[in-house]
């Protein structure tokens, strides 16, 4: 009998069992007769490379002498992914059980089972008669694809060993931002084209900057000390490489480009660079437009941090486009527009520039509790204008 050469080298895990059809009792007119308990066989098939085969089937029969294409099996059994079968309900008996890649024999052991017996019955297709047995052209295709499978190995163990430090970085970053810098710069050097490896240092690079900041400016110390700047440069720079990288894959990751931009803006915004920060707040709500509220937002803050007025009105007015129920911007908008207010000599009453007035009505229609609220009420009492925008009020 032939063995068959098929073989597969990719694995899974899963499990897969079929019940046995149920036995029927035989009733005599005088006695019953005493039947034997069934068997149970089950084991693992693998293929000629070591791995688990990922489906066909276990065929058992007791016909041993007829040729293949008239034999007939009394029993069969799925293969799982995870290249095990379990069979049961099988009578006591002298069997072969043969292996099915579709309708191709491709293994075959032989196996006597008892009464009650709950027997293993593994096919290894990488045993050396199995190999043996192959043509030479065949055993040349396992050899070559076991190096393959070897070097894809190796690369899935590298790959989940990043993963592994990377996941460690995201835990420290929260505790020790520095510890996470020293874990996941030696990536960068090991895989030095993977935007996320770049992505994640610049995340821990920023931490590191914020957790610094804070520092200093609970010790009341400069905020501005070069070295704090530096790893904010350096995050700024992590985050540029992640950027590159990611823009010229063949399938760029709108993500994973729009977290890098924005993050990159805090950056800047944190070194002193509100027209860089700007730059990538820009092109963090042009990667993802879903999400443009929040960069333009992030922009119009920076930009009237630094007393870019009219800079940040603008962007304001971008994020109240994208999301028109994001209170802060208008509130952002009104303090951008507020400085240009001026005096009527005749009236002796303040006037806003235009769309000011709006924007803090519209603050505190859809934040009426907001953190600015009373501010805001407070300066239009102080104007002389009205909180209420009425043609505003039945909006929900």
């Amino acid at each position: 009998m032939k063995i068959g050469n098929r073989f597969a080298l990719l694995s899974s895990f899963g499990w897969l069992s079929l019940a046995a059809p149920a036995l029927l009792a035989v009733s005599q007119p005088a006695y019953v007769m005493a039947q034997a308990a069934p068997a149970t066989i089950h084991g693992e098939v693998k293929d000629p490379g070591g791995f688990p085969l990922k489906s066909g089937e276990v065929r058992f029969t007791t016909d041993k002498t007829s040729p293949a294409k008239d034999r007939k099996y009394q029993y069969t059994f799925q293969i799982g992914p995870d290249g095990t079968y379990k069979g049961t309900g099988i009578a006591p008996g002298d069997y072969e059980g043969f292996v099915f890649e579709g309708e191709k024999s491709v293994d075959f052991l032989p196996i006597t089972v008892k009464a009650g017996d709950d027997k293993t019955l593994d096919f290894d297709m990488s045993r050396e008669e199995y190999i043996k047995a192959m043509s030479p052209e065949d055993r040349a295709a396992l050899e070559a694809a076991k190096k393959k499978n070897a070097a894809a190995m190796a690369e899935n163990s590298k790959i989940a060993n990043i993963n592994k430090v990377l996941i460690q970085g995201r835990n420290d970053e929260k505790t020790n931002p520095d510890q996470a810098v020293t874990e996941l710069k030696p990536l960068t050097e090991q895989r030095p084209n993977e935007p996320v490896v770049w992505a994640a240092l610049g995340e821990a690079q920023l931490a590191a900057g914020d957790a610094a900041f804070k520092a200093a400016r609970a010790a009341k110390t400069p905020t501005n000390d070069p070295a704090i700047q530096q790893k904010y440069a350096d995050a700024a720079t992590s985050y540029q490489k992640a950027l590159d990288l990611e823009k010229a894959a063949a399938k760029p990751d709108a993500g994973l480009i729009f977290a890098a931009d924005l993050n990159m803006g805090q950056a800047y915004a944190r070194s002193g660079k509100p027209d860089d920060a700007a730059k990538s707040y820009e092109a963090a709500a042009q990667a993802d437009p879903t999400k443009a509220g929040v960069a333009y937002y992030n922009e119009a803050v920076v930009l009237y941090t630094a007393n870019k007025t009219t800079e940040a009105a603008a962007a304001a007015d971008k994020a109240i486009a994208a999301d028109p129920k994001r209170a802060d911007a208008y509130y952002i908008k009104g303090q951008s527009l507020i400085p240009g207010a001026t005096m009527d000599e005749k009236t002796h009453k303040f006037v806003l520039p235009p769309g000011c007035l709006e924007a803090y009505q519209e603050y505190l229609e859809l934040a009426p509790d907001g953190p600015h609220a009373q501010e805001v009420k407070d300066l239009l009492t102080n104007l002389g204008q009205p909180q209420k925008n009425s043609f505003k009020a039945g909006r929900k």
